[in-house]
């Protein structure tokens, strides 16, 4: 009975092995893998936003066909190919200002999305004279990869679009906006080594780390706590994708950072959630300044009051740029 008993406890001890080996892999393949279904993701996002349906991305602000329609028919914008540092052929739309300008906007997506819908974005840069492009992230749109970097592997993307610009238009100054996980890119860059005409970062509704989010994710969603299966998830990304989920924290990466940074979130956001806008914020020792969208649900700051939204950007940006 006794030798019985312990290969029970053995094959108890082995099921429960198993099965947070298997949620973390399902974990993993939920969270970054861009060909795993993202329905469950987006079902509270949905659920809050049932006027403006985010088909399984995570559209910033509201999809126009108006915007659209201007990036294709009358932007004139040139597809940009770039070949990363571990050798990805990442595509990005370039759109050059009618108006002669020496002012770049890079515009970054979010989570699962790519760059075309953020026409909407560009169009308004576009309008206070910068000339824009919008990336299609690793792994989203046109460009290749295998897996969603939440920000970290994408930081070092998006400082070789910097170094495209300046290397290839002169006198360049730079602005660096980004929605969500964009928001998460753009936050993780300042904390590279920027070159000097990168003047300005604006995040919205970016989230404080890749862990916290699909912490507070995963307990929205499944009811369970992080640990076990967040830290299995966590090694598997490492051996897959080349990075603990651990590492990806925009809140770290800011502390460094000495470029000067807007901080943007709606207060109905509980998808990224609210809190941790006042997290970001006071973890910034730079300049900065902060607008909360009242009313604004998850990337929808813009759509709610885009009056106030874009005027405290125009105001923001002038600061800085010229």
């Amino acid at each position: 009975m006794k030798g019985l008993g312990l290969i029970i406890l053995c094959l108890i001890i082995i099921a429960v092995i198993a099965l947070i080996f298997y949620g973390g892999n399902y974990l993993y393949n939920l969270g970054l893998n861009p060909k795993f279904p993202k329905d469950l993701v987006f079902k509270n996002n949905d659920s809050n936003n049932k006027s403006t349906k985010t088909n399984q991305d995570e559209t910033s602000g509201v999809k126009s066909i108006d915007s659209e329609k201007w990036l294709f028919e009358y932007s004139n914008y040139e597809d940009l190919f770039i070949t990363s540092k571990d050798n990805l052929k990442l595509h990005n739309y370039l759109i050059k200002n009618k108006v002669t300008s020496n002012k770049w906007a890079i515009v970054v997506h979010g989570y699962t999305s790519q760059g075309k819908l953020m026409a909407s974005y560009a169009q308004n840069f576009y309008k206070m004279g910068y000339n824009i492009i919008m990336p299609d992230l690793r792994g989203h749109g046109q460009s290749e990869g295998n897996y969603i970097g939440m920000g970290w592997d994408e930081r070092l993307d998006i400082v070789d679009l910097t170094k495209y610009i300046i290397n290839n238009y002169a006198n360049t100054e730079i602005v660096l906006f980004g929605v969500s996980m964009g928001a998460a890119t753009v936050m993780t860059t300042s904390g590279e080594k920027l070159p000097s005409n990168v003047k300005a970062i604006i995040e919205d509704c970016g989230y404080t780390s890749a862990w916290s989010q699909f912490a507070y994710q995963l307990k929205s969603l499944f009811k369970l706590h992080s640990f076990p299966m967040l830290e299995v998830a966590s090694l598997i990304c490492k051996i897959k994708s080349g990075f603990f989920i651990s590492k990806v924290s925009p809140i770290k990466q800011i502390k460094k950072s000495i470029t000067p940074t807007l901080f943007i979130h709606g207060d109905n956001d509980d998808f990224v959630p609210f809190f941790m806008l006042d997290e970001l914020y006071n973890a910034f020792s730079g300049e900065k300044e902060k607008l909360v969208i009242h009313g604004a649900t998850h990337a929808k700051a813009s759509y709610v009051n885009p009056q106030l939204y874009w005027t405290t950007i125009e105001t923001f940006l002038k600061k800085y740029i010229k």
